[in-house]
């Protein structure tokens, strides 16, 4: 209880030192909202206590828009770009350090009057008095985009740009000179060549804030971050995290199996409940909290499993023990491959003078409910993917052809981003950049209007990747199909293929 106490007494002193409010009388026609107070241990990456975390939240909810605030949107860094960055360390030997701003929320200047109630355990002597906010707090509508227009003042201060490829990314250009500071909130990661620079920055950053110096970067988000730099490689991992939802659920002791999803079984509508008998027997199974526990995985350092939670995602309103059985054979799946990691080094297969390379499949017709085709894209740099996604295409295609060729438009799309990121981060982008299919019927219609019978009803904006390829933007390639690391995003495959699919996305 007294280390409860003691972060209760050390976030109300924070608050006051940074002058967050006031004592005031509440005006009339004025409500002042409630606020509460929230705990939480933050653990290393090891599972160990780092600290004993307290915070007061305001109830945000019961503020009323055009009086208490109005905008609230604010951006985070997108994990594709935050997998980028690491890829391009690990390849480049650049130095990684974390800090932590601490309270970072407290920082960003209010444009509304705002009143708080008093303090749980910490009231006003006298009654009737509130606080008036003079700064964000935790828990306002508005706090996440106040804090982030404080901190871009302060780095285009610095020095630094806004990347507007991703608003939560910021970079130092300057003759040599190239820091790249990607932002979670308040997790900042500082990527340069040389830790005088990562230290200018620190020194810089202190002048405005009071942050925590984590050190070299070996835990972000939830992730495991480790390092061999004489290989210059860097490995990802949420083994931790695994051990963890693994305990939560009650599934320590399961026996584990070789593939995210069996085989022998297709997940359809028809397996959902039909009678209350079966609704029963659904009735304690936390499947939709599993799913959501999973997906993070995939979203993270599992690309997989992105097939499989995928195709878990499609009947959480609904699901049937058959669903239920699929999510506990992932779950084994999981346990059996908890030591895995996503592996970034360099690649002796290709030419480094391209950054990365893209790869996009789909099979066609591949859900028994609607008969959509799955689209599956993955991008690599190095050994290891930093982008992927599988799911259900927009629409239902006549031919394998034309499903690949939806695949691939989307595939381009995010090959467009990730080239306009880069740039902005300083790297050239004059070739154009590789999209691997494994459909030559594809590649051709990409190339030019062949195969006119079989595409002719396609909607003109999937025509659009066919202007990226004529622009020299995007190159089309064909891939083997057993050298696609596509491939194991789309279908459930055996263990042996399971592994090789493993390697090519560079989980090892």
């Amino acid at each position: 209880a007294e280390k409860w106490m003691q972060a209760c007494n050390d976030e109300m002193l924070t608050l006051i030192e940074n002058g967050t409010f006031k004592p005031a009388r509440l005006p009339p026609g004025r409500k002042a909202i409630g606020c509460k107070w929230v705990f939480k241990i933050k653990r290393n990456a090891d599972g160990s206590i780092e600290r004993y975390k307290a915070r007061v939240v305001a109830k945000g909810f019961s503020q009323r828009p055009g009086l208490d605030f109005e905008q609230t949107f604010a951006p985070t860094a997108k994990w594709a770009a935050l997998r980028t960055i690491l890829a391009i360390a690990a390849l480049e030997d650049l130095d990684l350090e974390t800090i932590d701003i601490s309270s970072a929320f407290l920082n960003g200047d209010l444009e509304h009057d705002v009143y708080m109630q008093p303090v749980e355990g910490f009231e006003q002597s006298e009654p009737g008095w509130v606080y008036k906010l003079l700064k964000s707090i935790y828990g306002l509508k508005q706090s996440p985009r106040q804090w982030h227009k404080k901190l871009n003042g302060v780095l285009e201060d610095m020095g630094f740009s806004l990347v507007k490829s991703d608003n939560a990314i910021w970079v130092y250009l300057k003759d040599d000179i190239r820091i790249i500071l990607p932002v979670y909130v308040d997790d900042m990661t500082i990527a340069a060549k040389g830790k005088s620079k990562i230290e200018w920055v620190k020194s810089e950053l202190r002048k405005h804030f009071k942050l925590r110096d984590l050190g070299p970067t070996s835990f972000l988000l939830g992730v495991a971050i480790g390092r061999d730099r004489s290989k210059r490689t860097l490995t990802l991992s949420q083994r931790q995290y695994i051990l963890d939802f693994l305990a939560q659920f009650g599934f320590s002791n399961m026996s584990t199996v070789s593939t995210p999803l069996n085989q022998g079984k297709v997940l359809t509508k028809d397996m959902c409940p039909k009678t209350d008998a079966e609704k029963a027997l659904m009735s304690d199974k936390p499947y939709a909290q599993l799913v959501g526990t999973l997906m993070y995985l995939a979203i993270a350092t599992r690309p997989d499993i992105a097939k499989a939670v995928g195709v878990l995602s499609r009947f959480t309103a609904n699901p049937g023990i058959e669903h239920w059985k699929a999510a506990v054979h992932l779950c084994r799946y999981l346990k059996g491959t908890m030591d895995v990691k996503l592996t970034y080094a360099p690649d002796p297969k290709f030419d480094s003078s391209e950054l990365f390379h893209a790869y996009s499949d789909a099979d066609f017709a591949g859900s028994p409910d609607s008969g959509r085709s799955t689209s599956r894209m993955v991008i690599k740099i190095g050994t290891g993917a930093v982008s992927w996604w599988s799911r259900l295409q927009g629409i239902v295609c006549l031919s394998t052809c034309e499903s690949e060729f939806v695949a691939a438009v989307a595939a381009g799309q995010e090959i467009i981003w990730l080239r306009h990121l880069l740039s902005e981060l300083g790297y050239s982008m004059d070739g154009p950049s590789t999209l691997f299919i494994d459909n030559q019927s594809t590649i051709q219609v990409a190339k030019n209007p062949e195969h006119h019978g079989r595409m002719k009803h396609l909607d003109l904006r999937f025509y659009w990747l066919r202007d990226m390829v004529e622009a020299g933007l995007i190159h089309v390639e064909h891939c083997q199909t057993d050298q696609m690391p596509a491939d194991g995003l789309t279908k459930p495959l055996g263990r042996l293929k399971m592994q090789a699919a493993r390697e090519l996305l560079g989980l090892r």
